[in-house]
């Protein structure tokens, strides 16, 4: 059948990827060709079917959706991916949208709602819940104008602390047991950091938060 769009589900609750695989599957245009049950089995099998749209979970075990989410757009920039969350959370939202992906809906979604966002975004379409796309965009306008430096503005109050403690010379090991959070979230933090700053290395990420502070203290000067 021409004009089939391929999907692939990602969550690790496998309830949740049976009751969406039956929702799709009812649909003449729709073909559920994978699923994946973490972030890391998601790249994975995405290289190998290459979907059309991904349907992915925001909050795995082994790591973020948006992590995921943003390795994926990379390597394969033709794969839209739809970030599904049980929350209305304006963090992952923000994260998901810089991560690239094409949209982000609430679970509580109707499914014949999620069928035509599937479809939308499927024919290159962008999809964001209306419930909270006006506070990403009133977050957007805000670090736009904001007075301090505009990539900074970027990161979340948690980012901005663990580029502090980067700019401080200390590793992920180090900086987990200052914040009393896992190695494998701060390396998720510095990744998600080191993209909102458009750096590739952490080091540069250091000279960069340096050159602000620096400039910060002139100023209070």
């Amino acid at each position: 059948m021409a004009n089939v769009l391929t999907v692939m589900l990602v969550d690790d609750h496998e309830i949740v990827r049976q009751g969406l695989r039956t929702l799709l599957e009812a649909e003449d245009d729709i073909d559920v060709v994978a699923e994946a049950d973490s972030g890391a089995t998601a790249l994975r099998t995405a290289r190998a079917y290459k979907p059309n749209v991904i349907v992915m979970d925001v909050r795995m075990p082994d790591g973020s959706g948006v992590e995921a989410c943003r390795e994926i757009r990379s390597e394969l920039p033709d794969t839209q991916v739809i970030m599904l969350t049980s929350f209305s959370d304006d963090e992952a939202l923000f994260n998901s949208i810089m991560a690239g992906a094409a949209g982000f809906v609430l679970k509580q979604i109707r499914g014949h709602d999620l069928v035509e966002a599937i479809r939308a975004v499927g024919a290159g379409g962008s999809l964001l819940d209306p419930g909270v796309t006006r506070r990403v965009l009133e977050r957007l306008r805000k670090a736009k104008f904001d007075d301090k430096d505009p990539k900074l503005a970027r990161l979340s109050p948690q980012e901005e602390r663990i580029l502090d403690l980067v700019g401080e010379g200390l590793t992920n090991r180090e900086i987990a047991g200052r914040i009393h959070l896992s190695d494998k979230t701060v390396k998720n933090y510095v990744s998600t950091i080191l993209q909102k700053l458009e750096v590739a290395r952490r080091a540069e990420a250091a000279s960069y938060i340096a050159r602000v502070r620096a400039g910060e203290h002139r100023t209070e000067e």
